[in-house]
């Protein structure tokens, strides 16, 4: 009876003997950690998972004293090499002897808490981004404009074509800095949404990157073809799509990184959520280059207007993109080691509903 209500819990349980070996896993357990109880029925602890030394540790140190003990956001490395945060409890069972005879673990996943929490923290930060540029061009374009229309006026009031020289520096600088802030706002256009096949687009951006390489970078496709049109602005997503793709363009041709790579994979995602909604069917496209990687001080504010890890970059590209996604009720998420950058761009493909 008792297996019996362990086996339909949805929570995942793992029991270990006192010299850590594998007894038992419910179905949760087997799901959650990618592996077969009745393969690793006998097997070392570290066939299904496993953290760290120290953890190991704690788990003898629970044998050895019958003190349960809670780790929360514990990284766990499972037995496919697949890392999983997750919260876990271990509990002694105390036999007749009054000795540790085993342990009971409890392991509660938290990867898509996490997830949503880092999706809400994206959003909140685009959207303040966004507050604050508004706010500074306003600030901005206001002077500029008295600036500027000064001096035209100056310049009509000259003869001498040498000091009217000097006036049309400070035009011309003024329209600069104008055309900047106006960047830095984004596309300011009214999305001109339609029907799209969203691979249309990827093959657009191929082309233009495979161009401007001249062949130098492999790019790998590896689409679903499967995934039904979605609502959008074609040339916007082009640009989006190109802004990033032509980031990691740039991070490989800086590099020695021999064979250079970039691959486009495309997938469709049910019953996902982003931020507060869920959505039923959502489009995700990775990119993914196996460059040097993202430095990890720019990577929380990767997003932002005027953050850049290249010296001559102008840190827009990324910020744009992500403002374009927004606009189709999406986000843009990355991740990023040596040798492995992954940007996934998430586009709703049906109407949401609330989680």
């Amino acid at each position: 009876m008792y297996s019996l209500l362990v086996d339909h819990l949805s929570t995942a349980i793992v029991q270990v003997n006192n010299r850590l070996e594998i007894e038992y896993l419910n179905p949760a357990a087997e799901m959650l950690l990618a592996v077969s109880r009745r393969r690793i029925y006998g097997s070392d602890l570290k066939a299904a998972f496993h953290e760290s030394e120290e953890s190991i540790q704690a788990l003898l140190s629970a044998i050895e004293t019958g003190h349960p003990f809670t780790k929360r956001d514990a990284e766990i490395e499972r037995g496919n090499a697949k890392k999983l945060f997750c919260d876990y409890t271990v509990t002694p069972i105390m036999g007749a002897s009054n000795n540790t005879e085993s342990l009971i673990v409890e392991l509660h996943p938290r990867d898509r808490m996490k997830r949503i929490s880092k999706e809400d923290e994206i959003i909140a930060n685009h959207e303040s981004s966004k507050e604050l540029v508004r706010g500074l061009a306003h600030e901005i374009k206001n002077p500029l404009g008295g600036i500027r229309g000064a001096a035209q006026l100056i310049s009509r009031a000259f003869t001498d074509e040498a000091l009217n020289d000097y006036t049309q520096v400070i035009i011309e600088e003024s329209d600069r800095l104008r055309d900047l802030v106006d960047r830095l706002l984004g596309p300011r256009q009214i999305p001109k949404n339609k029907p799209l096949n969203i691979h249309k687009v990827i093959e657009r951006v191929r082309q233009l990157i495979s161009v401007e390489t001249e062949n130098q970078i492999e790019l790998i496709r590896d689409y679903d073809p499967s995934i039904p049109d979605l609502i959008g602005d074609e040339s916007q997503l082009i640009q989006a799509l190109l802004n990033i793709t032509r980031n990691a363009m740039q991070a490989l041709m800086e590099t020695d990184t021999e064979p250079k790579s970039i691959r486009i994979i495309t997938r469709t995602l049910r019953q996902f959520t982003m931020g507060s909604k869920r959505h039923r069917l959502v489009c995700k496209i990775s990119i993914i280059d196996n460059g040097p990687g993202i430095p990890e001080n720019i990577m929380k504010t990767l997003f932002y207007p005027m953050v850049s890890g290249r010296a001559e970059g102008t840190g827009l590209g990324l910020s744009i993109a992500q403002s374009v996604i927004h606009q189709h009720q999406g986000i843009i998420e990355c991740d990023s080691y040596p040798n492995h950058t992954e940007f996934n761009i998430l586009i709703p493909i049906e109407t949401t509903v609330q989680s």
